[in-house]
């Protein structure tokens, strides 16, 4: 395979502890400040000017399952907790980047559709059009009582709710407004005076009526650069690979190796075509974390001083949080082979095939969260692992980090020059060239601002014309009456 440049995510998360639990202890970790606009706005330019395509930032809107009878671990250890909401960094650091797309995790669960699809039309026109949607179920129990429900909903009708959501968002973004409706022509003559702002016929109400939702619209904004933003999603149970084959641009992996990763690109590419896309519409971004040294030596040494400073209890509360199970008072040795959960069920599923037998433990956890998906090495021995991981499918890498800025420091002094070396990343574009005109996320990723036909939100464009504001509108005759 020709090498071909990397997507560069940087995986972020407005808190304290995010995936490598208790390294905000080490004395150069900064992720303590997360409440300082500062931290971010340095980091997000840092990894702007090094030729990052995106800032991701995750989110949860609730606790973890219960950790030792309850949720104080959670609270002892930051275990995301307290955590801010992405939605108004991403607005902030919009205004101070020109280029990498802004992304975050909203779960559908947290706004209603109408809102967020306003919300996001509003940022992907003060971004021009830069952002991007990681769409989520939340399989966090404390998460659905924070929004009325009686608890975690089963995890098929967590995923049917996405589907509707997505059709009310697709109607809004695709089918409420057409292109070149929004005029602000200060001269223009019409039939009702002189100035015309937007044109009646081509803005349409959607009339949307399903079980957990009904919207009469039009959509409030009018079309950003992107209309939708880019989608990602990152479901790796059978059902949210279909969702993901189905709705996402591309979406997020963390197969612990390569053989499972291509398992699954391969799975998800076929299952797009049956769903009537082409086998590339569908990215693949693989979390890795990096150790980088001169040596190999120096690299495993770093390591292993990182591991000393790794919370192995954080690791597995937030592990078994996410799976609704409280792991906190079982042996390290437990086995997880006989564990059922209604919460990450693609997670667990994952977590099994880590083993051989299916006998995996909770010491494997904790290994899995801090090392599975950790390359230690050199600048060239991670670009030879990096270039293995595109050979099993991989369109990009969601950089993890254990210290910030560190990690990404580390990354882009060090990695990212033997990656530009081998075709494997971008040059960073330069200050004031003619590449610097702003383009779109989608753009910058599939070489279009807008979905393609093919995707199921394209079939609302143009749907709604019998609603349009011209057809409710009574001539001059008539009101007269």
């Amino acid at each position: 395979m020709t090498p071909r440049p990397l997507i560069l995510s940087a995986f972020l998360m407005n808190t304290t502890s995010h995936i490598v639990g208790g390294a905000w202890r080490r004395e150069e970790a900064q992720q303590h400040r997360f409440n300082e606009l500062a931290l971010w706005v340095d980091l997000v330019q840092d990894l702007e000017a090094a030729g990052f395509d995106i800032a991701f930032f995750a989110d949860v809107v609730g606790l973890y399952g219960d950790h030792e009878g309850g949720w104080a671990s959670h609270v002892r250890r930051g275990l995301q907790v307290p955590s801010n909401d992405p939605l108004v960094l991403l607005s902030a650091l919009a205004a101070v980047t020109d280029r990498i797309g802004l992304a975050l995790t909203s779960a559908v669960i947290q706004a209603h559709p109408f809102t967020f699809a306003r919300q996001l039309s509003t940022l992907d026109h003060l971004s021009d059009g830069r952002v991007g949607w990681n769409v989520v179920t939340s399989a966090l129990e404390n998460a659905h009582r924070n929004y009325g429900g009686a608890g975690l909903a089963a995890h098929g009708d967590r995923y049917d709710l996405a589907e509707e959501y997505l059709n009310v968002s697709y109607k809004l973004w695709e089918g409420s407004w057409e292109d070149g409706a929004l005029l602000a022509d200060k001269t223009r003559e019409h039939a009702r005076g002189t100035g015309l702002h937007a044109d009646p016929e081509k803005i349409a109400k959607i009339h949307h009526s399903s079980a957990n939702y009904s919207v009469e619209g039009p959509h409030l904004s009018s079309p950003s650069p992107q209309r939708t933003p880019f989608l990602f999603q990152a479901g790796s149970s059978p059902r949210g690979r279909d969702v993901a084959a189905k709705h996402a641009e591309a979406t997020f992996s963390m197969a612990p190796r390569r053989d499972i990763a291509a398992e699954h690109a391969a799975d998800i590419r076929r299952r797009a075509v049956e769903h009537g896309r082409a086998a590339g519409d569908v990215k693949f971004i693989q979390g890795l974390s990096f150790v980088v040294g001169s040596t190999e030596a120096e690299a495993k040494a770093l390591a292993a001083d990182l591991d000393a400073s790794i919370d192995d209890d954080a690791l597995i509360a937030h592990t078994g949080g996410s799976m609704g199970v409280d792991l906190g008072y079982l042996p390290l040795d437990t086995p997880i082979g006989e564990l059922s959960t209604e919460g990450a069920q693609g997670h667990l599923a994952e977590l099994r095939k880590m083993a051989p037998n299916g006998n995996t433990t909770l010491r494997d956890m904790a290994l899995f969260r801090a090392r599975a998906t950790r390359i230690v090495g050199t600048p060239e021995q991670i670009a030879d692992e990096l270039a293995a991981w595109q050979e099993a499918g991989i369109d990009g890498i969601n950089v993890m980090n254990s210290t910030i800025p560190g990690s990404y420091r580390e990354f882009i002094d060090h990695v990212l020059p033997e990656l530009r070396r081998r075709g494997l990343a971008r040059a960073p574009e330069e200050k004031g060239s003619a590449a610097e005109a702003p383009r779109t996320l989608r753009g910058s990723l599939t070489g279009q601002d807008r979905l393609p036909d093919t995707h199921p939100a394209a079939r609302y464009r143009g749907a709604f014309r019998e609603y349009s504001a011209a057809a409710t509108e009574l001539s001059r005759e008539e009101l007269r009456g």
